[in-house]
């Protein structure tokens, strides 16, 4: 049952930081509550310099209720509203675009690093190739957490394909280069006419302005 006078709570339990007189002195008048700007209609007095503030006011100002029983008081305060994606369908979310614009560049520098060993002939050593597609790898899990609309997931498909695309090449081109086989491991203009690269390449340029524009949109080369 609601009781006849209003009760007064401290808000530090809301994680609500009022300000707090440093006297010690006595002082009832009445103060406004000012909520993110907003005045509310709760009032508020400072009593031997602590606030007090009324809560069925507070509750009422938040949207919320408030609830008196014998041994305890119950204010419910509803959770904040979810931000909602975007309305277009085609349109990706901007946590989405930042994570897959990182994972974008690294694997744009994967295909240079494995293009650079193949066209100068220099010796495959040591495991930099294998960290390279497993940080990729990671990239891309972070990526795909990071989804939120239909065109993110739409656009990450396309991101793996990129992957699976530049990951089969390499392991190719460098187990060529390592077992000292074919004419692309001793002609260093071999890269030239190499399609799959042309293709993953095409790839890369279309995704980097695809996902920067923010708009989900498909490619052939990409497939």
């Amino acid at each position: 049952m609601k009781q006849p006078l209003k009760c007064f709570v401290y808000l530090l339990s809301l994680g609500v930081i009022l300000s707090v007189s440093e006297t010690v002195a006595q002082d009832t008048s009445p103060k406004t509550l000012i909520i993110n700007g907003a005045t509310v209609n709760a009032t508020v007095i400072q009593v031997e310099g602590r606030s007090y503030v009324d809560i069925e006011g507070l509750a009422q100002a938040l949207r919320g209720s408030v609830t008196f029983d014998p041994s305890r008081i119950e204010l419910t305060i509803p959770a904040p509203a979810v931000a909602r994606a975007p309305q277009d369908s085609a349109e990706m979310s901007n946590q989405f675009q930042q994570m897959a614009v990182v994972t974008l560049a690294e694997i744009r520098e994967w295909r240079r690093a494995v293009a650079y060993i193949v066209t100068t002939g220099m010796p495959v050593a040591g495991t930099w190739s294998q960290d390279d597609k497993d940080r990729i790898e990671a990239d891309i899990m972070k990526t795909a957490l990071a989804i939120s609309t239909e065109a993110d997931h739409q656009a990450l498909q396309l991101l793996k394909q990129e992957f699976a695309l530049l990951s089969e090449w390499a392991d190719r081109v460098l187990g060529e280069r390592e077992a000292l086989q074919g004419a692309r491991s001793v002609d260093p203009n071999a890269l030239r006419e190499d399609q799959t690269l042309a293709r993953i390449s095409e790839c890369g340029k279309f995704l980097s302005w695809m996902i920067v524009s923010g708009t989900f949109s498909d490619d052939p080369s990409c497939h």
